[in-house]
């Protein structure tokens, strides 16, 4: 294909920044096919696809890319299906590691994989083409998941096809974890997650919600009705910031504000404690979550949403440290930024300013040095005769995760393992852990990676040795 000689890199429109902010509905517009078709001929067909080892489910990118180009959408569902069991959900919230090793980066502008995934799933949902066989036959051996993120989703969906009798448990109401109470309905429809489970339903997958582990249900009560149990709890303990939140009546970590929103619009709860309305907000920490703050904060009305990264502010373009394939340090604006925010490099929250009752009216920053001491931990240095003060309403905080919450009445424990580690195992035989909860806080496209590795090593080596 030589589409990259003719056509530049195009993403589809999106709803004009003052009309979007009203509404927490997506807001990309719709593509048209032929522009579609012009984006996936921009694909080379690299005799060594640098976009195939980036991705962490082994996508064959090259292969639904040309048969979305010959208008082979059927083909193009049917190849990138055998990789990903949730183009739908990856087509919208990856980072897409794919388009930081396209080929094409090294001069160019990256073929727009993750936009042509995501018109692929939707053209096969829109045709009917999405089928999900049930297994021929059970082999009697019951599993348990704990947990419905992603991790837990893509454990469940191989391990069910595998013919194993699968029940997933979620202590919230709805199945979805991370994808339902993490992450906003403008970047992830709330029905694009419930036409899924909906799908995992028809082909005998269990699900148990609002039920908790050590709470309405115990360990041991699992134990003798399952045969494994499979811990995809995420990591939920939020990173504590230097100065304590819980003395503030206006200071709160990023994830409590995002759950209770996303509950709030799907009616599962009827009034919101944390609401941005009308306020000066202040967000600490420059990732996606802290960038998803600012977009809640401005559909709900905030009178100005600040963020605060202690990172130098990245170039413009891709820095010398970071060459292709590398995932490049480049300055980049989110749909969030771009819908009303200031970004603040290279400073750091010293002083939290309070009120006679505890209430935050504004905060002190200063610039920091970030450095690494000898043991290998980050250090802070307060640059002398930067401070400055801004005000501050609501102060959310976003500066990752530590690790998983632990389950009540349970003494099983594992370790974080590296990334590439195939080890499962806890200190029970019985069960395994997989996702956040056994790499650590990462991005979706590598929990459901790990869901179906483990899927498929359980299937391999636990039960047909």
């Amino acid at each position: 294909m030589d589409g990259f000689l003719k056509y530049k890199r195009e993403l589809p429109e999106k709803q004009k920044v003052a009309e979007r902010i009203k509404h927490f509905s997506e807001f990309t517009l719709p593509f048209d096919t032929q522009k579609e078709q012009e984006q996936s001929a921009r694909c080379m067909d690299c005799g060594v696809p640098f976009c195939h080892y980036k991705c962490p489910l082994d996508n064959s990118i090259s292969d639904f890319n040309k048969a979305a180009f010959e208008d082979r959408w059927k083909d193009a569902y049917q190849i990138l299906s055998k990789t990903n069991p949730f183009p739908e959900f990856t087509g919208r919230i990856c980072p897409a590691p794919c388009e930081q090793g396209c080929v094409l980066g090294i001069n160019s502008d990256a073929v727009t994989i993750e936009e042509i995934e995501k018109t692929i799933i939707e053209k096969a949902f829109e045709n009917n083409w999405i089928t999900i066989e049930k297994p021929k036959e059970r082999n009697g051996i019951k599993i348990a998941i704990i947990g419905s993120g992603p991790a837990g989703l893509a454990a469940a969906y191989y391990l069910n096809s595998y013919g194993y009798t699968v029940s997933v448990y979620e202590k919230d109401k709805e199945p979805g974890g991370l994808l339902r109470y993490g992450i906003p309905d403008f970047k992830l429809n709330k029905s694009v997650i419930k036409r899924r489970i909906e799908l995992l339903k028809e082909v005998g997958i269990q699900f148990y919600t609002q039920t908790e582990i050590g709470k309405n249900i115990s360990s041991e009560e699992l134990e003798q009705k399952y045969d494994k149990i499979i811990l995809a709890i995420g990591s939920q303990k939020e990173r504590q910031y230097d100065i304590p939140l819980d003395t503030f009546t206006n200071a709160y970590y990023a994830m409590d504000y995002l759950t209770e929103t996303n509950k709030f619009i799907s009616d599962e709860i009827s009034k919101k404690k944390i609401n941005a309305n009308g306020k000066h907000v202040i967000v600490i920490g420059g990732g996606d979550t802290g960038s998803d703050c600012i977009g809640t904060a401005n559909r709900e009305g905030a009178l100005s949403v600040t963020e605060l990264d202690y990172h130098e502010k990245p170039p413009k373009e891709r820095s010398e440290s970071t060459p292709w394939p590398m995932d490049a340090l480049q300055y980049k604006d989110s749909t969030s930024h771009e819908e009303g925010s200031q970004r603040i490099f290279k400073n750091y929250a010293t002083q939290f300013n309070t009120d006679e009752t505890n209430t935050i009216i504004s905060i002190t920053i200063s610039e920091v040095k970030i450095g690494i001491d000898q043991n290998g931990n980050r250090t802070k240095e307060i640059i002398s005769n930067t401070s400055r003060t801004l005000p501050c309403d609501l102060l959310l905080v976003a500066i990752g995760f530590t690790g998983s919450v632990a389950i009540s009445g349970s003494s099983v424990t594992w370790h974080k393992q590296r990334f590439n580690s195939q080890n499962y195992n806890t200190s029970n035989p019985k069960y395994f852990t997989i996702g956040d909860a056994r790499i650590g806080a990462s991005l979706v496209v590598n929990a459901i990676a790990d869901g179906r590795n483990l899927a498929k090593y359980i299937h391999t080596n636990d039960f047909n040795q």
